[in-house]
């Protein structure tokens, strides 16, 4: 297993948009084949950071999904959402593997 993680530098003016965008992503990301772990958008901080995060059992797979994300109408439909609108202004993709499993039990203090 690995997780992608999608560094974006999004316009401020437009969070907007890259919330829209995100949302989208929701639903078509895990109907692809890839399990989505979310979205995150400025909240405190930076106003022009924002990440994907999705894991995927192997780079194969990935080709594989990306080829059905391009297919699904929604995904299309994203792609050109993002072009047309113009919010996202640089894009870096990485793909790491967690080295910290198993977890300890989450204990609340």
């Amino acid at each position: 297993m690995i997780t992608c993680f999608i560094r974006y530098e999004i316009d401020p003016f437009k969070a907007d948009k890259f919330e829209d965008y995100a949302r989208a992503w929701g639903q078509a990301i895990p109907r692809c084949g890839a399990d989505l772990i979310g979205y995150f958008g400025p909240h405190e901080g930076s106003a022009t950071t924002a990440y994907g995060v999705y894991n995927i059992d192997s780079l194969a797979a990935y080709e594989a999904y990306r080829a059905r994300l391009a297919d699904d109408p929604l995904g299309r439909e994203n792609y050109a959402f993002a072009k047309r609108e113009r919010f996202i202004l640089k894009e870096d993709r990485i793909f790491l593997k967690n080295m910290s499993t198993p977890h300890g039990a989450f204990v609340k203090p």
